[in-house]
């Protein structure tokens, strides 16, 4: 039996996300930053924030009707991803266990892990003009992976899921391997998962749903976050 529906949830609010988010303030501000973390990515926690619009999702998820809900959870390792199931499974009453794939694992920066783009091109100016000539999706930085590096893994999971047995499936990862999914479900070209992501990029604790028909994969919803209203930003 074949999946015939991805819930796609990205991870709360994580701490490396706050620290992002102050670089990049910093850096239109023309003032000295850097986002390196004292912890490993695999252990990156969720904001208070992230935990409240964790539990918003399974407030949701507990909305669905029977014939809705979905069969299996399946959700990346990384702290933040495991810690968002885990809140959002308990919130909409969920028997568990969810099962935990490094295959949805986000994306590997490498060397570049932390950095912002202006100490990449300052710090590692051939790894930037290696990039710009490369392009973003075939880019893979030194010890780190590719965008199409993360498609064949996602390729890999999703022929196991077929196989697995569940109709619907819940899965719980981060923004990279989540717009890989809809490129390897949807057949998109390169130029059109970089435009999605560009033009798209995926909010914190927002879901994502693909229903398969006869005709291939189709999106139901992208990005929505209708269910995060009056969670304090």
């Amino acid at each position: 039996m074949s999946v015939s529906e991805l819930v796609l949830v990205r991870h709360g609010q994580s701490t490396a996300n706050v620290d992002a988010a102050d670089a990049a303030d910093a850096s239109q501000a023309s003032k000295p930053s850097s986002t390196r973390r004292s912890v490993r990515d695999p252990d990156v926690a969720l904001t208070e924030l992230g935990e409240r619009q964790s539990a918003a999702v399974g407030r949701w998820l507990a909305t669905l009707p029977a014939g809705a809900a979905p069969e299996a959870v399946w959700s990346s390792p990384y702290r933040r991803a495991a810690e968002t199931t885990r809140i959002a499974m308990t919130a909409a009453g969920l028997s568990g266990p969810a099962r935990l794939d490094e295959r949805l694992r986000d994306r590997e920066a490498g060397v570049t892990d932390g950095a912002t783009g202006g100490e990449i091109q300052g710090l590692w100016s051939q790894e930037s003009e290696r990039r710009r000539r490369l392009g973003k999706f075939y880019y893979r930085p030194p010890g780190g992976e590719s965008w199409a590096d993360v498609a064949l893994r996602v390729r890999f999971f999703l022929a196991d899921l077929d196989r697995a047995g569940a109709r619907r499936v819940l899965i719980v990862s981060h923004d990279t391997p989540i717009v890989v999914i809809r490129y390897a479900c949807q057949g998109l070209s390169e130029a059109e998962v970089l435009a999605l992501e560009k033009t798209s990029p995926l909010r914190n604790a927002s879901v994502s749903r693909l229903i398969r028909t006869a005709d291939g994969w189709s999106v139901a919803e992208y990005n929505t976050v209708a269910h995060l209203s009056g969670i304090d930003w």
